[in-house]
């Protein structure tokens, strides 16, 4: 299998390094790292979407596919040719040669590209399933979850958050459709039905794409965790179980630092871990 690594989004939140730890200026610079998988018998395999076509050209249309509030928050910059689809067709494929999308959740900057894909079936956990499907109440779940994302999605598969063994992670293993080197890791906290992907490359050992698990590359790979405060406030404002994430983000962290040489972590929104990975050099 060969991986591409797409950024399907860019946010630039006021407050530059209290962010990305980086930036010298007013705004951070995040990204929305996705996933490009190419297999032999299975077509092409996206990890998460980011923002899609729709999400560019009407974001705030009734019913509005981000919120403003978000945008606002976020300071999103909604650009084509960020899309998974416009990278994609970039690479000389076509949106029917995407015939699975994989997803860690369903927030908005996860799943903004799933109708640029209308072949394509959707893997997801059933729990994240309902949450996004039904009753939305409260400031974060109306903020998160917009149905007019996904309303016209025609082939879900849901998993339930049971499977075998992983690393000492429960995983959800026999994907319909999909190649047994790709599986589901239920990492809950973040969202009821939050989960990791994880990718058997075979000599280069497993690449644990752990959505929104974390969020800064500082809270990997080392014994204590170190965030940036706009991210550490970010992770508790849309956290549905702080006891959870914090839980399972330190069972992340303890495996990126005890198996480092069997298995590399990223996540979605780091810059520094995106650009390394793009460049074949992964932390």
């Amino acid at each position: 299998m060969r991986i591409h690594h797409l950024n399907c989004g860019t946010d630039c939140p006021l407050g530059g390094a209290l962010f990305d730890g980086r930036s010298v200026g007013l705004t951070g610079h995040l990204v929305c790292h996705c996933l490009l998988i190419e297999t032999d018998a299975h077509g092409l395999v996206l990890i998460d979407t980011g923002y899609g076509l729709r999400d560019v050209d009407h974001p705030h249309r009734d019913p509005a596919r981000i919120t403003r509030t978000m945008r606002t928050m976020l300071n999103i910059k909604l650009r084509e040719e960020d899309t998974a689809i416009r990278q994609i067709q970039a690479l000389g494929f076509t949106a029917q040669d995407v015939r699975h999308i994989v997803l860690t959740h369903l927030d908005f900057d996860h799943a903004g590209g799933l109708e640029d894909f209308p072949f394509a079936t959707v893997h997801v956990m059933e729990r994240e399933f309902i949450a996004a499907t039904g009753p939305r109440t409260g400031f974060v779940p109306r903020n998160r979850y917009r149905p007019a994302q996904f309303d016209e999605v025609q082939n879900w598969r849901r998993y339930a958050s049971t499977g075998e063994p992983w690393f000492g992670f429960d995983a959800v293993r026999g994907l319909e459709g999909l190649p047994p080197e790709i599986l589901m890791v239920p990492l809950p906290g973040h969202t009821w039905g939050h989960a990791g992907i994880a990718i058997d490359r075979g000599r280069d050992g497993w690449l644990l794409h752990a959505g929104d698990a974390y969020f800064y590359r500082g809270e990997m790979r080392q014994a204590t965790r170190h965030c940036t405060p706009g991210l550490r406030g970010y992770q508790t404002l849309m956290e549905v179980s702080r006891e959870q994430r914090l839980r399972n983000q330190e069972r992340v962290r303890r495996l990126s630092v005890e198996c480092a040489d069997e298995v590399k972590v990223l996540c979605a929104h780091d810059p520094v871990e995106f650009e390394r990975a793009a460049a074949g050099k992964l932390l």
